[in-house]
């Protein structure tokens, strides 16, 4: 019995060291954690900075960036037109003048009463009158205004010239006017803007119509 009681299997004792180990491993692992989750915070810091630089640099070059409406006499048809000889010339123009205001800024532009001047030869034929209205932001204001033009005023020298133009069937007009107005932004950041418009236009007037319309 005594003999039997010798041989039995008894298991070394702990020294100690298998604990520190999985203790080592432990901490190991929380500062792997804290280490990940630190770069994920200076990651996303560093994404929320970009994305502020870039929506500044946006809110300055794109929308504060105040541009002068387009202010533009369109294409028409003539309604009437009559015109005189080269010995006796004259010319009288009616038509309804498309009247375009094209905004391209972020925010509405807001102008006052006007007046375009239809001129031949420097003298001015007729006006059209521009009432106070607004263009709103990114969109194009559409006027339309009856106009009528007569050479009646025209002096000698200037008549000369329309002479001339009537036989080769061509009379040169041009177009001029001046839009003063505000633009808004976000309803609080204003600028005074004023658009200029200056369009030749030639009137064939043999078919009675626009032959060519162009704007500076």
């Amino acid at each position: 019995m005594a003999e039997k009681n010798q041989n039995q299997y008894h298991p070394p004792e702990s020294n100690g060291y298998h604990r520190n180990d999985q203790e080592s491993l432990h901490t190991m692992d929380d500062e792997e954690a804290k280490r990940k989750k630190k770069m994920k915070w200076t990651i996303g810091i560093i994404a929320f900075v970009i994305f502020q630089v870039v929506q500044a640099l946006f809110f300055i070059l794109v929308i504060m960036k105040f541009k002068s409406p387009k202010f533009r006499v369109g294409e028409f048809d003539v309604q009437a037109l009559n015109v005189g000889t080269q010995a006796s010339p004259s010319f009288d123009l009616s038509f309804v003048a498309p009247i375009r205001v094209k905004n391209t800024n972020w925010g509405p532009f807001k102008y006052d009463a006007s007046t375009v001047s239809f001129t031949y030869g420097g003298i001015e034929v007729g006006q059209a009158i521009i009432p106070k209205s607004k263009a709103n932001f990114k969109s194009t204001k559409k006027i339309s205004v009856n106009v009528t033009l007569s050479s009646t005023n025209l002096p000698t020298d200037i008549k000369s010239n329309l002479g001339n133009e009537l036989s080769s069937e061509v009379i040169t007009l041009t177009s001029q006017g001046e839009l003063k107005g505000k633009i808004t932004v976000m309803f609080m950041f204003k600028k005074k803007k004023t658009s200029q418009m200056n369009c030749t236009i030639a009137i064939n007037t043999a078919t009675k119509a626009v032959q060519s319309l162009s704007c500076k």
